[in-house]
């Protein structure tokens, strides 16, 4: 049976795994490269391009030799990676520098530019994109690569996105205008879009500043979607990762709306890929503008369907925070966490620690937590810290369907549901939805698919998906918690309202602590 490679490119290490249209997964193999940061400077994020092939062709090499696979049986090469993180180039497609990861937050200044030109202008583009440009995205991190790098600002040519950089490497294209560019990666962080006829106009950039003279014509190329073959395995990379060459490789994406794909996302499904942040997919068949959601792009998660992404900007990581400041790990600070009851530690926990991603789109916010009380332990704030991102995802979820975004299954996807019963279980009862965790590991499934369908082994993704996906475990709804947690939501939905958003504080403000120890008191009460 033909066999593919998923590739899937993560922060700090690349994933490579082997899969047989009918046996599925078959192996997988993973290898790290650094992340470079710089003490004196906590927005430095950057990573070398060049550690990241190395990367590849170790797992890859790894991977054969696990599983017995010849290279002759693989027949095609999906890849995913990080979403936000650029990289400039020369005209021979050669880093000029490494790439200015997605956690690299340095672009803040260009990034409200950005935003306040696009306002005072009406450029459409701003609204599509929740209503502010973010420090992550590109346009914001060339602009600040081009200030700050003078000395390479004449050997600049072009800047590409992960997914598209590495894709050429691997077909050898050495001239960035022939270089195909994803729908997904431009979409999202760069305000592409066909409804105004891709980027935003040379006019509004070059009034940005004079160093954007041009640059929407050095951005210009290929766009598609990832049903789409980008091009074929090169000799030399083939032959440096054991694998055939002239294999397909279609056009790439971004890790979180391929877990999407793979995890089983269809129509009407809200896949939240939970890890250090939460990534919010979903798909729709129409193109609408859903305000304060970062984005919605016609063919970016299925070609078929306008995907629509979302988030939190930490979740994962406030967890982490929260067992760090207690001199332990999230591990052993959950023991125990199974026997809590919705609302019992009077504790409400806005998950605004590193800012708000959606719907407020405010990096400029922090975490609150309301209700302590001299007995308090870090263990109770890590309950009500799992409550609070599943009263900010209700709080997105709500705002999408409110704007026709089908909700119908939650499928809570990413590392941390694997290995966290309690936030699946309370995802279900704050969402009052059954909520659906894959069986299994489904990274590196949604490149796999990919990689299927480029290869003619399946006809469509939904035929892929239907042989390759993993089953679901079900974590339904229990309706005493989810009563429960209607009241705290209630209360919640005012706080994140009159702290996140200027001239909206409410006289009901003075009611929130009083009922958080109602509910509290109540869940204590012994059953008669």
């Amino acid at each position: 049976m033909p066999i593919v490679a998923g590739v899937d490119f993560g922060t700090l290490s690349v994933r490579v795994t082997l899969l047989d249209s009918q046996r599925g997964r078959l192996g997988t193999a993973s290898a790290s490269y650094p992340l470079h940061r710089h003490k004196d400077d906590p927005d430095f994020a950057t990573q070398s391009h060049d550690d990241q092939m190395k990367a590849l062709v170790q797992a890859t090499r790894e991977v054969l030799a696990q599983t017995g696979v010849a290279a002759d049986d693989v027949v095609a090469l999906a890849l995913d990676t990080t979403g936000s993180s650029v990289i400039p180039v020369d005209a021979q497609m050669q880093p000029l520098d490494e790439y200015l990861l997605w956690c690299d937050h340095r672009a803040h200044k260009e990034a409200q530019q950005i935003t306040e030109l696009a306002h005072a202008e009406h450029l459409e583009a701003i609204e599509w994109c929740g209503g502010v440009y973010s420090h992550e995205w590109g346009f914001a991190k060339l602009l600040y690569w081009l200030r700050n790098n003078p000395e390479k600002r004449s050997r600049f040519a072009s800047a590409f996105e992960h997914c598209d950089m590495v894709a050429a490497t691997l077909i050898g294209i050495t001239d960035p205008a022939l270089a195909p560019r994803s729908v997904c990666a431009m979409g999202h962080k760069w305000m592409w879009n066909p409804r105004w006829g891709g980027l935003p106009p040379q006019e509004f950039l070059s009034k940005l500043d004079p160093l954007f003279d041009g640059v929407r014509a050095r951005l210009e190329g290929n766009y598609r979607t990832s049903d789409a073959v980008a091009g074929s395995l090169s000799e030399y990379w083939a032959s440096q990762m054991g694998l055939r060459a002239g294999i397909p490789i279609p056009v790439g994406a971004f890790d979180a709306h391929w877990d999407a794909i793979g995890a089983g996302c269809r129509e009407g499904d809200v896949v939240n890929v939970v890890g250090t942040s939460t990534c919010i997919i979903a798909m729709s068949r129409e193109t609408r503008l859903v305000p304060g959601v970062c984005g919605v792009v016609p063919g970016s998660v299925h070609p078929a369907y306008s995907g629509i992404e979302a988030g939190l900007s930490a979740t994962g990581d406030i967890f982490e925070a929260i067992a760090r400041r207690a001199g332990t790990d999230v591990r052993t600070l959950s023991q125990g966490l199974e026997e809590y009851k919705a609302g019992q530690t009077g504790l409400l926990r806005l998950s605004w620690d590193n800012g708000d991603r959606t719907v407020l789109v405010n990096p400029e916010l922090g975490g609150i937590t309301l209700g302590w009380n001299l007995i308090h332990t870090a263990k109770d704030e890590l309950f009500a810290a799992i409550e609070g991102t599943a009263f900010h995802t209700r709080i997105i979820l709500e705002r999408m369907a409110e704007y026709g975004i089908p909700v119908n299954r939650v499928i809570n996807a990413g590392g941390i549901p694997q290995n966290n019963a309690v936030l699946n279980q309370v995802y279900a009862d704050v969402l009052g939805k059954p909520v659906l965790v894959p069986n299994g590991v489904p990274t590196s499934l949604g490149s796999g698919i990919f990689a299927l369908v480029a290869a003619g082994v399946f006809a469509s993704i939904e035929e892929a998906q239907e042989k390759m996906c993993l089953l679901f475990k079900v974590y339904e709804p229990e309706p005493v918690a989810t009563a429960r947690y209607n009241e705290l939501f209630r209360l919640y939905r005012e706080v994140y309202f009159a702290f996140g958003q200027r001239g909206s504080v409410s006289d009901t403000l003075a009611d929130v602590l009083p009922e958080l120890r109602k509910i509290a008191a109540q869940v204590r009460e012994p059953k008669a």
